[in-house]
């Protein structure tokens, strides 16, 4: 199974109707970009919302915010993002939102071995916590774009092993950072039945991600094909994150449908 969806919800009073759009176009997902804060305040507004999806067949996860870095040399820094996570875990539980993505954080002036130590052991604080409150979304921290930033496929991968929290696996992230994506490599080290992803058109250089660019027919087409070669007997959720996501995942919807 495949569900296929945009990043971003919009505003909360159009937030329903953007839903009821998603539907009737065939879109399955839609993940809440709380990148810049949690937006959505407001318990009664996210109950109203997860249960409008829900019965829409949608799939929600959110996109936590950008400013974490769960390897800074402050502690209090390190406290704040895991707190950042949680709370939209906490906001992610009404809306009844599968996972949380974020962005683990940086090397700094640390070994990559010290950097996975510190943030695995903060996932693993962050895992008790989600545990002990019954919060619903998985931790899914994300392959990420740069050589310089902590978020590789192995260090994802062992994440995910060792702390047993969730994953979310850019494609296009992937693309950048090592210039092919191995999909061979991805199914061994990801043996879970469903990942999480998304999907995009990128533009990268030596150093890796530079910027997200729309994803067409064409990508859509090369993805699923390797999909349907190296990954199979998985369930997928695609999140589309190019600059016109909801147009792009209508893309993505009807090249699925067709093949």
């Amino acid at each position: 199974m495949i569900k296929i969806g945009p990043s971003g919800l919009g505003p909360v009073k159009q937030a329903e109707k953007f839903i009821e759009k998603l539907q009737k176009n065939r879109l399955t997902a839609c993940e809440i970009t709380f990148t810049y804060g949690i937006y959505i305040k407001k318990e009664i507004d996210r109950k109203n919302i997860g249960k409008k999806a829900e019965s829409a067949g949608i799939s929600l996860s959110i996109h936590a915010p950008y400013w974490i870095n769960l390897n800074s040399a402050e502690k209090d820094k390190r406290k704040k993002s895991k707190e950042r996570i949680l709370n939209s875990c906490r906001a992610g539980t009404d809306l009844g939102a599968t996972h949380v993505v974020f962005h683990p954080g940086y090397y700094g002036d640390a070994s990559e071995k010290d950097t996975y130590d510190i943030i695995r052991e903060q996932i693993e604080d962050m895992e008790n916590i989600r545990q002990k409150e019954g919060l619903k979304p998985l931790l899914a921290p994300e392959t990420t774009g740069k050589i310089n930033v902590f978020g590789s496929v192995e260090e994802t991968a062992a994440l995910a092993k060792d702390t047993g929290c969730s994953f979310t696996i850019d494609f296009a992230h992937i693309l950048a950072r090592e210039k092919h994506v191995d999909y061979k490599k991805l199914n061994n080290m990801f043996p879970q039945k469903h990942w999480h992803c998304h999907y995009s058109g990128i533009e990268y250089g030596e150093k890796g991600e530079k910027k997200h660019l729309k994803t067409s027919d064409k990508l859509w087409k090369t993805l699923f094909d390797n999909l349907t070669q190296y990954v199979p007997d998985k369930n997928f959720t695609f999140i589309c994150e190019s600059p016109e996501p909801f147009t792009d995942a209508i893309k993505g919807y009807k090249v699925l449908k067709s093949k």
